[in-house]
């Protein structure tokens, strides 16, 4: 076969879709909520953990970091490997590996063996995320159907944190802590045979330039070192030299990674994506909004559990509501309005009402009602949420040269952990300052102890939440601002540009 006749096989095969695609979904976004549960899974699980292996109190924080940082700091690499290798492929090996790491960290008898499990699983949900994210972005073209899917896989990215407390806490108090491990080899097995069989990746959409070895030394040396800076600002302080030290390597890690990105022939992370309007305000409006919701899942979890005396199972199904609102904002909200409004007028105003959600939760008392106060906050933040991921989602791989959907969806990734990582470090070091300030301020005699430290940690919670507010509301200015796509554009006829000269995001036929 000629040159000429391979290059024009995809554009042949554009007009009849994948009749496999709907399946492909289901594996696609099985294996999105083990990525994004593990995230949450192991904290309910943690302290059992420690007791069992001997963990230190001043180590059992890595088994949260490790993972962490093999993933933040691993993502843009996976999602230049998946662009190389072919998403399928990396997919199917990501949960290949996932699937060891997690068997080999539910066997562990040592603390090295724990933390090693925990780095693998971030190294291979590093090469997984991007390719299932990029596998739907050039599976799913109709925009309807794109809508629909990226629904779906939007409630996933935004609900499934709070899903790993509920599944953390079941596992935890009715088996094992191991188990919060061993949970995810059935859902990897399961998708990755799935994926084999069933998911059929577009042709010509590799991107197999050679790889940028500079790129990937500096991205993830400088991912890793930011991290790890707000991570170690949790337990150690702003002030502390290495911390400081961690986000001054950064800034130059990252800002040598942008200098090199702007000057190599085959760039790890093309600017033409970052650069891009729509995305980079996706990026970033994202970004602040994962910082919000990571901070009000800790505190929620915190006061259910600390000043509410809710067992692991019960804070779980306290947060049933969030998730039920999450998915009907991503598949009865977003999804049907994003063929019929701009991106921004579902994600500004789907971030302010989550905003005000948050404002609820400024007036947490000891003796708040979760029925007056938590339940309907939750609703809301769901909804919200919900509503302001789909769009978000799919517009950030919109338009997006096929061999360069790996590393945009990989993009959209880092965001959220790098957001993660922020919110728990920076929210809960407010936290902490205000309940320290609290207690200062209202010292009282030793009878009064108790309910003066419960007072001081509500206190500090509501503190934090009022910059998660702030936050929220920054995010949907930036979404607003930003974000200028319109109505997506899917007319085949229209080949070329990422966008129209009226804002209209339109897609090379290729991408079929």
């Amino acid at each position: 076969m000629s040159k000429t006749a391979e290059t024009r096989l995809p554009d042949q095969d554009a007009s009849a879709p994948d009749p496999t695609r709907w399946k492909a979904l289901a594996f696609i976004a099985l294996a999105q909520l083990m990525v994004v549960l593990d995230a949450t899974i192991v904290n309910i699980a943690l302290p059992s953990a420690q007791k069992d292996l001997g963990i230190s109190d001043g180590n059992r924080q890595w088994v949260i970091t490790a993972y962490a940082l093999a993933f933040g700091g691993l993502l843009l690499f996976g999602g230049r490997i998946s662009d190389l290798w072919g998403r399928k492929r990396s997919f199917v090996v990501g949960l290949s590996g996932f699937a060891l790491a997690s068997a080999l960290g539910g066997a562990a008898t040592s603390e090295f063996m724990l933390l090693g499990a925990r780095a693998l699983q971030g190294a291979f949900g590093a090469l997984l995320a991007p390719a299932a994210l990029s596998l739907l972005a050039v599976t799913f073209t109709d925009p309807k159907e794109r809508a629909k899917a990226f629904g779906i896989y939007g409630a996933i990215a935004g609900g499934g944190g709070a899903v790993g407390l509920i599944l953390g806490g079941f596992l935890t108090e009715y088996l094992d802590w191991r188990w919060t491990f061993f949970v995810n080899v059935p859902f990897a097995v399961v998708a990755a045979l799935g994926a084999y069989f069933v998911i059929r990746e577009p042709s010509g959409t590799r991107n197999r330039s050679a790889l940028d070895v500079p790129g990937v030394i500096l991205s993830t040396l400088g991912l890793v070192s930011l991290v790890y800076g707000f991570t170690r600002a949790e337990s150690e302080g702003w002030s502390d030299p290495t911390t400081i030290g961690l986000f001054v390597g950064s800034v130059v890690l990252l800002t040598a990674f942008a200098v090199v990105e702007s000057k190599v022939k085959n760039p790890l992370l093309p600017l033409r994506v970052v650069t891009n309007r729509n995305r980079g305000g996706v990026y970033l409006s994202l970004g602040l909004a994962i910082i919000a919701m990571f901070g009000l899942f800790l505190f929620l979890t915190f006061y259910l559990q600390i000043v509410k005396g809710y067992s692991p199972v019960q804070t779980g199904f306290a947060f049933l509501p969030m998730i039920a609102g999450m998915i009907i904002g991503s598949t009865q909200i977003g999804a049907r309005l994003m063929t019929r409004v701009p991106a921004r007028l579902l994600m500004g105003p789907g971030f302010l009402l989550a905003a005000i959600a948050m404002l609820l939760l400024t007036q947490l008392e000891i003796g708040s009602s979760y029925a007056g106060l938590i339940l309907p906050a939750e609703i809301m933040l769901g909804l919200g949420m919900g509503t302001a991921f789909m769009p978000a989602m799919s517009l950030a791989t919109f338009g997006v040269e096929p061999r360069d959907s790996g590393v945009a969806s990989a993009m959209v990734n880092t965001s959220q952990q790098v957001g993660g990582a922020v919110g728990t470090a920076l929210l809960n070091t407010i936290a902490a300052s205000a309940t320290t300030s609290y207690l200062t301020s209202h010292a009282v005699g030793s009878g009064g102890q108790k309910l003066l430290q419960a007072q001081a940690l509500v206190h500090g919670y509501a503190s934090a939440i009022w910059w998660a507010v702030g936050i929220l509301v920054a995010a949907s200015a930036i979404a607003v601002t930003f974000i200028t796509a319109g109505r997506p554009n899917m007319d085949p006829t229209k080949v070329g540009g990422s966008e129209g000269a009226e804002g209209e995001v339109q897609v090379p036929v290729a991408m079929h």
